[in-house]
């Protein structure tokens, strides 16, 4: 469930590496670099439940909400924390390769999704439609660099969003748990270290980078 998960989303100033995709970085200059997603989804839902909450904890929220539903967020998900990214296929003789993502991104007692999710796993995990991109490795990389990339937490995402609605599902041992349904406009990956593209969704597909 949301509420256990320890990876919380870590967010880095709004400007990641200088040669990042122009595609990807024209779109990031329009958007709201987000300071932390956890506070900003725990303000943008406002539960208050708190004993500690205010009084007027629900009327801020509303202002809120009303002040970022629909306007375009930018955040970095740093590399110990990207656990919604895995290796997919490698295909040697070409160095051809995909990412598989998972497009739920915890924070704190919340998290934001693409789209509105329908129910949760066992975990209680939001479950939502996962998106593929593709790439080429540059020359040197085999399957096992590949690999290692994923395995020793070497890769980083960068995600363009806009909030929606709040969602609620019924946890599998009881109670409900709260999110945030986004548009997701696009998501980089890259090697965190140098920076080396790995895939981009953009406008809902995949974006390879063209050589």
């Amino acid at each position: 469930m949301i509420r256990r998960l320890l990876c919380l989303v870590l967010l880095l100033p709004a400007f990641a590496h200088a040669d990042v995709d122009p595609r990807f970085a024209r779109l990031r200059d329009t958007a709201e670099p987000l300071g932390g997603l956890g506070a900003f989804l725990d303000r943008y839902i406002g539960e208050c439940g708190s004993l500690f909450a205010s009084s007027d904890c629900r009327t801020k929220a509303d202002a809120f909400r009303k002040h970022y539903r629909g306007k375009r967020m930018y955040m970095i998900v740093t590399e110990e924390v990207a656990t919604m990214v895995a290796p997919g296929a490698y295909q040697p003789n070409t160095g051809h390769f995909s990412v598989h993502i998972t497009p739920v991104f915890p924070g704190g007692r919340y998290a934001l999704t693409d789209g509105t999710p329908k129910k949760t796993d066992a975990e209680g995990t939001p479950v939502v439609p996962a998106l593929t991109v593709t790439g080429t490795s540059p020359r040197g990389w085999n399957g096992g660099v590949f690999s290692r990339l994923f395995s020793s937490q070497g890769v980083r995402v960068q995600v363009i969003f806009t909030p929606m609605d709040i969602w609620t599902l019924t946890q599998p041992s009881g109670g409900k748990t709260f999110g945030v349904a986004a548009r997701i406009e696009a998501i980089l990956v890259t090697e965190g270290r140098t920076g080396q593209e790995l895939g981009l969704w953009l406008e809902g597909k995949d974006a390879p980078k063209k050589k």
